[in-house]
């Protein structure tokens, strides 16, 4: 009984050591990829010339607001209280927009920089997976990120987890 149940692990653990092996992995950098792109220093100096659009922008708020503010402290003296409060009014709002614009502009330019960077990942993704079906390789890494970008669909197991969690 022993010797047979021995026999049955060690073919065992020969077949999955064979089908474990028999799979080729392989790596990439993906940030090393991105920074040799010829696409890249376009989609940089497309992101200069938006961040700088918003700069300009925030330039000419803050030169508003800088003016308001200025000819408040000049003419406060002259002004009534009514005045005075629709003067305080109006630099408190202006004070807010540009606040607003600040973390408006922020996400803005972070969605650019996606918007500008998203074909070449695509581009760099495609790539890879078209190399790693032509070279028949089971599994590709990012070592840049620690993640996983290529990866056979006959090793999807979604579909059965979907199933039996009853998801669509």
């Amino acid at each position: 009984m022993r010797s047979i149940l021995r026999k049955s692990l060690v073919v065992a653990m020969v077949l999955i050591g064979t089908s474990v092996f028999a799979q080729k992995f392989g790596y990439v950098d993906s940030n090393e990829l991105m920074l040799g792109m010829p696409e890249r220093k376009k989609a940089e100096a497309d992101l200069q010339a938006y961040a700088q659009q918003l700069q300009q922008q925030l330039q000419t708020m803050s030169a508003e607001f800088e003016a308001k503010v200025s000819e408040y402290q000049q003419k406060e003296s002259s002004y009534t209280e009514v005045i005075k409060k629709t003067k305080l009014k109006e630099i408190t709002d202006l004070e807010n927009r540009i606040k607003e614009f600040q973390y408006t502009a922020q996400d803005d330019l972070k969605n650019k920089e996606e918007e500008l960077l998203k074909p070449m990942v695509e581009k760099i993704k495609k790539t890879i997976a078209d190399f790693a079906k032509e070279n028949k390789y089971s599994y590709i890494f990012d070592s840049a990120a620690g993640t996983l970008l290529y990866m056979p669909e006959a090793d999807n197991i979604a579909p059965q987890i979907k199933k039996k969690l009853g998801i669509q």
